[in-house]
């Protein structure tokens, strides 16, 4: 008899996300299944708005009040909808861990980096001053911030953008995650610091042996850092696929378009494939293929109803008419 397969470290079930005010209901995610394994990177994708960074924060219990969240959602085997503030404030940091876009909004203006990172250590580790204080500059190094001892006394305004994303990563990785999510950390960055964090990014996390969901509109950053994408649109996962597979063939026709519209070497003189319109409006929720409006394969059968996603190779789905069944 074969050993049971281990439970995934992230695994969501039908998750939706409402925003709910007085006027409107956004239909933010729209039935999201996840499963992230222990020491895999998964990316998702898409334009802005496809719910992407509404979705990792729902795996926190980071959304506003007026969010409503439906569907299941377990990480490292605890139920994070069930929990109560108390238990939220040591799974916040302790079994996972957030790295923001902007850290200079995530970041405290009056603490010093060195006092953050101990702060978090001392609350989640019990450690005393001097051993937080000795895990910070422990952590400042790991992520390669030079003169490492001296930035501890570094308020966030002093650093720059590269150093003070790397201090939100020391951050984040202060009490050893077992789940990093990374929200777009490399989009405020020049080209040559996005590479030098992504490298270290894959570097902290083959290392730590964490589990990483990174979210990012950018297929050249998936390329290098992802184990498997989920491309979202209009609040679904549309396609999700091994990272090779995918970058060698999308199965979606969004997908597809995503992959045109990036550039590449060998592009110069050539004009980019764009995809046409814009993403719908999510005060309702899609009942058929969202993005047939926006496709050039488009037929009546898309009109049905929400397509399903279809298996489509090892590890692999999508969802489209078009896509044969494996």
């Amino acid at each position: 008899m074969k050993p049971a397969a281990p439970a995934p470290l992230v695994r969501a079930r039908d998750l939706t996300v409402r925003f709910v005010n007085r006027d409107t209901t956004v239909h933010a995610v729209n039935g999201v299944d996840l499963d992230v394994a222990e020491g895999e990177v998964l990316c998702l994708l898409g334009e802005s708005g496809s719910g992407k960074s509404v979705t990792l924060r729902a795996l926190m219990k980071l959304l506003p009040r007026q969010a409503r969240v439906g569907g299941s959602i377990e990480v490292a085997g605890r139920d994070v909808q069930a929990m109560n503030e108390r238990e939220l404030a040591d799974f916040r940091g302790g079994d996972v861990a957030m790295i923001f876009q902007e850290p200079m909004t995530a970041l405290d203006p009056v603490f010093t980096i060195g006092r953050q990172i101990a702060e978090a250590v001392q609350r989640h580790e019990g450690a005393s001053r001097s051993a937080a204080d000795a895990r910070a500059l422990e952590l400042l190094e790991l992520v390669q911030i030079p003169s490492a001892k001296r930035r501890l006394a570094a308020y966030p305004h002093e650093l720059s953008g590269g150093l003070r994303q790397r201090a939100m990563i020391a951050v984040a990785l202060a009490c050893r995650p077992k789940l990093l999510l990374a929200d777009e950390p490399t989009t405020a960055l020049d080209a040559t610091v996005q590479i030098q964090v992504l490298l270290l990014l894959r570097e902290l996390q083959e290392k730590l042996g964490m589990g990483v969901i990174f979210v990012t509109h950018d297929l050249g950053v998936a390329g290098e850092i992802a184990d498997r994408v989920a491309v979202m649109y209009a609040g679904r996962v549309v396609e999700e696929a091994p990272i090779g597979p995918f970058m060698a063939g999308p199965l979606h026709p969004y997908a597809q378009g995503l992959l045109g519209a990036t550039v590449h070497p060998g592009m110069r003189g050539k004009r980019l494939t764009t995809i046409p319109g814009a993403p719908p409006s999510l005060e309702t929720e899609p009942t058929t293929c969202a993005f047939s409006p926006r496709c050039e394969w488009a037929e009546a059968a898309c009109l049905a109803g929400v397509p399903e996603a279809r298996p489509a190779g090892p590890g692999r789905t999508a969802r489209c008419i078009r896509v044969p069944a494996a």
